[in-house]
């Protein structure tokens, strides 16, 4: 079942890389009595991922924060060294965007957003989506038809709607 606005987000443990390696966080840590904005994306150093979404949101932080929003993360379905990599890489974790990675997809499963397509090498990888959620509940859920675009998951769309 895909998540929907109104539901609260599942209990999910993702990786982030610490200063001694990965470092396992819980989300209900993150999203509990905070303004959070998640997106997810099919794969870190991937076109649209890396050209398209994760500056949508490099350039609408402030945007959010103005809002409210107190932490923009990305999710994706990699491993946490990929994940600090690609952030630090885009200059995105400079400029304050967290990223999580949702190693075996269980966060992605939970929240039935995963896809697979085999000819590029994607295996239970995640749909493009934004979404804002209140103390863990999903207000605003923007998903994308398809994983090659970034349109309405995009930074500038999610801030409008919210």
């Amino acid at each position: 079942m895909t998540i929907s606005e109104g539901q609260s987000l599942p209990e999910a443990t993702l990786l982030h890389m610490g200063a001694n390696g990965p470092e396992a966080v819980t989300l209900a840590d993150k999203l509990k009595g905070r303004n959070v904005v998640i997106f997810g994306l099919p794969g870190a150093y991937t076109g649209t991922c890396t050209t398209a979404h994760v500056p949508s949101f490099m350039r609408t932080k402030d945007g959010f924060a103005a809002k409210g929003v107190d932490e923009i993360i990305c999710v994706s379905v990699n491993d946490p060294f990929v994940m600090k990599a690609w952030g630090d890489s885009t200059g995105a974790t400079a400029a304050g965007i967290t990223f999580l990675g949702d190693a075996d997809a269980s966060f992605t499963k939970a929240i039935g957003l995963t896809f697979t397509a085999p000819p590029v090498g994607l295996i239970d990888r995640s749909k493009r989506y934004a979404l804002y959620a209140q103390d863990g509940v999903v207000k605003v859920l923007h998903l994308e038809e398809s994983p090659g675009t970034c349109e309405i998951s995009g930074g500038e769309a999610l801030l409008a709607a919210i």
